[in-house]
């Protein structure tokens, strides 16, 4: 194992320490807990919006807290659930008095403690399960479809809601709606390594890929000899355009989405693909999304995500957003 670390019990606190140091005119990291607030309070009356899970999706969810986005996240160690307390004091940390939602991916660790968290702090709380994964029903960690990257779109989505004085309800709704429009799938050609484990998830040959990879290195729908990228490219989209039941003419966001490893020449690249294989369905790219935002540590790989698009998608899309990973309209 070749990483940058001192000491796989130190990885995570060291890496939290340098985002803290390095983004601390948008974020505060707090620590026994871990959690990750906006540096500035939140405003009174705001609907507050939590979301969190296993380290080394980065920056997913800790690099989407700031304005427009996340109140705060609750990393978990790599590749492990953040537990109730880290939801509670994060709750408690940010709460605006107009209740909480919080953003759960489908696993089932996240999902047992952000509803004990949600039965143990005080308030209005709605939770939107994020399970936007076509490639697979059920799988490691989960019951149903996996939670990925379409996550992305909604704590975007979702955030510039509740910034501009959506109700927790209306913030729920639109969150459920947003899943709802997505579908995402991924391919890796190399697995990654959790620090403390000290060895590659799963292996593959140099000529193999996984097809429909989950971010954690579970296994997809089937291991294949590579593909040249515009197959690639046609066979993911072919699956969520199924799922989505995509009609010609209609607005789609494309998001393609790098998993750590993969150069951004070869993910515009793969957009470039996209783009071919969309415009001969008619389907029309209105707004695009392209690189490294919700990753599996160093894997070699990426995903496509396609959410369908209406008006107000669209303007909450384009709202202003500053975090220290997505930054536009101001």
């Amino acid at each position: 194992m070749k990483k940058f670390l001192n000491s796989t019990d130190d990885f995570l606190k060291e890496s939290l320490q340098g985002f803290g140091a390095a983004h601390k005119d948008i974020i505060s990291c707090h620590y026994n807990p871990n959690i990750i607030t906006r540096s500035k309070a939140t405003k009174k009356g705001k609907v507050v919006i939590i979301s969190g899970g296993g380290s080394g999706h980065e920056p997913m969810h800790g690099g989407f807290v700031g304005y427009g986005m996340l109140d705060a996240a609750c990393p978990g160690f790599v590749f492990s659930s953040p537990s109730p307390d880290q939801m509670i004091a994060a709750s408690e940390k940010v709460e605006g008095g107009a209740g909480i939602l919080f953003i759960v991916k489908n696993y089932s660790g996240d999902i047992m403690n952000f509803q004990m968290a949600s039965e143990m702090i005080t308030g209005a709380s709605e939770t939107v399960l994020i399970n936007d994964d076509v490639a697979v029903e059920d799988s490691s960690y989960t019951t149903g479809r996996r939670g990925v990257a379409a996550t992305v779109i909604v704590e975007k989505i979702v955030g510039s809601l509740a910034e501009t004085g959506g109700s927790l309800k209306e913030c729920k709704i639109l969150g459920d709606k947003v899943n709802r429009n997505s579908g995402s799938m991924g391919v890796a050609f190399s697995s990654c390594t959790v620090p403390a484990a000290g060895k590659p998830t799963f292996k593959l040959g140099p000529d193999e890929m996984e097809f429909g990879v989950g971010i954690h290195g579970e296994p997809g729908r089937r291991r294949d000899k590579v593909q040249p990228a515009q197959e690639i490219t046609n066979e993911l989209l072919g699956a969520i355009i199924e799922d989505l039941k995509l009609e010609n003419n209609g607005e789609i966001l494309l998001f393609v989405n790098g998993m750590g490893g993969t150069p951004l020449t070869e993910l515009y690249l793969l957009y470039d693909n996209a783009k071919k294989t969309l415009d001969d369905k008619n389907i029309k790219i209105a707004r695009s999304l392209v690189g490294n935002y919700c990753t599996s540590l160093e894997m070699q790989g990426a995903s496509l995500t396609i959410t369908k698009l209406d008006q107000e998608l669209k303007k909450h899309w384009d709202s202003p957003v500053h975090t220290a990973a997505m930054r536009w309209g101001l």
